[in-house]
C-alpha cells in the first residue's frame, strides 16, 4: 500500500490587529491580502468593527480589549511571529494590552500605521486614543506610516518635515511620511529617521485616491519584514506593489477604487 507524505511549508508570519471594512477596501482586508500576495502569511486580530463603504466611514466599534489579549496570547504561545503591522486600533485600551504584549514579545519589527480620519472625513480615533498610541507605541514602532492629513495632526505643524522632527523628538524610531493624500504629478513617501538624512521613494500618480492605499503601504512593509528584508528593501518594494495595484484598482462601489492587492509583484510597472 503507498502512503503519501505531505511536505508542508512555511512562510514568514506577520501578526496584524486592525479594524473591519465591510466593503473589503481597507482595514483587515486589505492587509491579509497585502501580506498573503507578499509571500507571508497572516496572523489577523479584528480591533475594532465599523459601518463603512467605498465613500467614508460612519460608526465604529471596538472589540473587547480582553478578548483580543487572549487571541494575542494564543497566537504567540501556538505560531511565530516575524513581523507586527497594525491598523485602527477601535479604542485606548486595545492600545494597552498591544503595548503590554510587546513587552512580553520584545524585538517583533512594529510597522505602525496611525489610522485617524478615513478617507471621507470619518473619525476612526479620539483624543484618548491617539494619546495612547503616541505614549505607548510609537517609541516601539520601527516606523509610523502617517498620510499628510494624519501628519500634521500628530506632529501638529503644516511642515511635513518639522512634524515629522516633532514627532521623532518625541520619540519616534522612524516616520514615513506618505503622500498619497498630497497633488502632483508623483506620488512622494518621505522616510524621516533620528540623525539621518529624509530619504525619498516616489511613484507616478495614477488618478486620484484609492480606498486603502495607506494600509496596503503598512501591510506589505510588514510582511518584506518578516521575509527578512531590510526595513529600505521593504519600503521599495512595497512601493512598488502598491503602484501595480493600484493600476489594477477594482470598482467595488461608488466612491473610491480599492487596489487589487491580488496582483504580484512580477506585474507592476
Amino acid at each position: 500500500m503507498r502512503r503519501f507524505v505531505i511536505k508542508l511549508h512555511q512562510r514568514p508570519q506577520v501578526l496584524i490587529l486592525s479594524g473591519l471594512d465591510p466593503s473589503g477596501g481597507a482595514g483587515i482586508q486589505a492587509d491579509i491580502q497585502a501580506v498573503t500576495t507578499l509571500g507571508a502569511h497572516p496572523l489577523p486580530v479584528l480591533s475594532c468593527l465599523t459601518v463603512q463603504d467605498t465613500h467614508n466611514v460612519y460608526n465604529a466599534a471596538p472589540v473587547d480589549a480582553d478578548l483580543i489579549r487572549q487571541q494575542l496570547d494564543c497566537l504567540a504561545a501556538d505560531c511565530r511571529i516575524d513581523a507586527v503591522k497594525t491598523g485602527a486600533l477601535g479604542n485606548a485600551d486595545v492600545v494597552a494590552v498591544l503595548a503590554d504584549f510587546l513587552d512580553r514579545h520584545p524585538g517583533l519589527p512594529l510597522i505602525l500605521d496611525p489610522v485617524i480620519k478615513a478617507a471621507g472625513g470619518g473619525d476612526l480615533a479620539d483624543d484618548k486614543l491617539l494619546d495612547a498610541m503616541k505614549t505607548r507605541l510609537f517609541g516601539r514602532a520601527e516606523i509610523i506610516t502617517p498620510n499628510g492629513v494624519e501628519l500634521t495632526m500628530l506632529g501638529r505643524h503644516d511642515d511635513p518635515e518639522a512634524a515629522a522632527g516633532q514627532l521623532i523628538a518625541g520619540g519616534c524610531r522612524g516616520v514615513l511620511a506618505t503622500g498619497g493624500h498630497c497633488t502632483g504629478a508623483n506620488i512622494v513617501n518621505t522616510l524621516y529617521r533620528p540623525g539621518q538624512p529624509p530619504r525619498q521613494w516616489q511613484i507616478t500618480r495614477v488618478g486620484g485616491e484609492y480606498h486603502g492605499t495607506g494600509c496596503t503601504l503598512a501591510a506589505a512593509i510588514a510582511a518584506g519584514r518578516a521575509r527578512g528584508l531590510t526595513l529600505e528593501q521593504a519600503i521599495e518594494q512595497a512601493q512598488a506593489f502598491v503602484s501595480g495595484a493600484i493600476n489594477h484598482a477594482l470598482a467595488v462601489g461608488g466612491g473610491q477604487p480599492v487596489p487589487d492587492r491580488s496582483v504580484p509583484l512580477s506585474e507592476t510597472p
